[in-house]
């Protein structure tokens, strides 16, 4: 029995798995492209354009993708990323990319006005004068303090 060039180069596996396979493959594609884009602009070039935190972003980005990639290479080779020290990496960079989320949404959040705020609390608070004191018939509660 002959096979054409087209059954040698087809490996075996399970029907039900090809649109997983066929939906990875594209992913891949989509990641080759997305660095391809990354790696086509010098690193100095990408972080001179970008803000400090901006710089963190894309470093965190950048070693967690890294990292993802290293967890999905286990799992191809049959090796638990669970149980890898993998596993404790990405937790520690997902920490810092929390710390980083924080930092930008105070970064975001809208600047108290002092002055305004200040205002807002004098005129909402009721402030005795020296006239309601002298006409007050209530008797002061408690030690009455010493004027100087």
């Amino acid at each position: 029995m002959e096979m054409s060039e087209d059954d040698n180069n087809m490996e075996e596996y399970p029907t039900e798995i090809h649109d997983y396979l066929t939906a990875f493959e594209k992913s891949l594609g989509s990641v080759d492209e997305m660095l391809k884009t990354m790696m086509s602009v010098s690193r100095s070039e990408l972080l001179h354009k970008l803000d400090p935190l901006e710089q963190a972003k894309l470093d965190l980005v950048s070693v967690y993708t890294l990292n993802s990639m290293f967890w999905v290479y286990l799992a191809t080779q049959g090796i638990n990323p669970k149980e890898h020290p993998v596993k404790q990496e990405l937790e520690r960079i997902r920490t810092y990319m929390n710390k980083v989320k924080e930092i930008a949404d105070k970064k975001k959040a809208s600047k108290l006005d002092k002055g305004a705020a200040s205002r807002f609390v004098k005129n909402a608070l009721w402030e005795p004068n020296a006239e309601n004191e002298h006409t007050s018939k209530t008797p002061a509660k408690g030690k009455k303090r010493q004027r100087n």
